[in-house]
């Protein structure tokens, strides 16, 4: 049975917990994640604990702040104007605060948290929603395969779950 390695594609199944039990997360019953191994498109604790499983495989890990989303930083605070923000729930008609939020960068899209709301600005907390916060997922590991040439080269999976060209 094909074991992760670098230059796997990688499909699975989660369930993110905080460190209060509360799901914050969960793909089960949809359609599984997918990744390429050994190329940063995970964070670094949950890629670590991926490497040598197999498809069908059971585990649970449970991440410190570090190998997830890293250490949340105070003074992270931007200004931004209101139309540069995406994602708004259907059901809402304006941002508040504590909402997560898109927003598109030099360095490509960003989640941030809203933290104060004006009429044409907004500030946010550009730390993502999920730092500082210790996170156990249980994972199952649905399906492996070796990458193919082009997905290696751009760096991301290809296909359902994964990157659409």
């Amino acid at each position: 049975m094909k074991q992760i390695e670098n230059d796997s594609v990688v499909g699975f199944y989660y369930t993110l917990r905080d460190a209060q039990g509360e799901v914050l997360e969960s793909n089960q019953g949809d359609t599984p994640m997918v990744y390429l191994h050994g190329h940063d498109n995970m964070i670094p604790g949950l890629e670590a604990a991926m490497a040598g499983r197999s498809a069908g495989d059971s585990f649970e890990i449970t991440l410190q702040p570090e190998d997830a989303y890293g250490v949340r930083e105070e003074d992270q605070q931007l200004k931004v104007p209101v139309k540069h923000l995406q994602g708004m729930p259907k059901n809402v008609r304006n941002w508040q605060a504590g909402m997560v939020a898109l927003v598109e960068t030099d360095q490509g899209p960003r989640h941030v948290t809203v933290v104060k709301v004006g009429r044409f600005m907004v500030s946010v907390d550009t730390n993502h929603p999920l730092a500082g916060k210790v996170l156990t997922y249980a994972i199952q590991i649905d399906s492996v395969r070796p990458a193919e040439a082009d997905e290696v080269s751009h760096g991301h999976a290809h296909g359902p779950g994964g990157h659409h060209h």
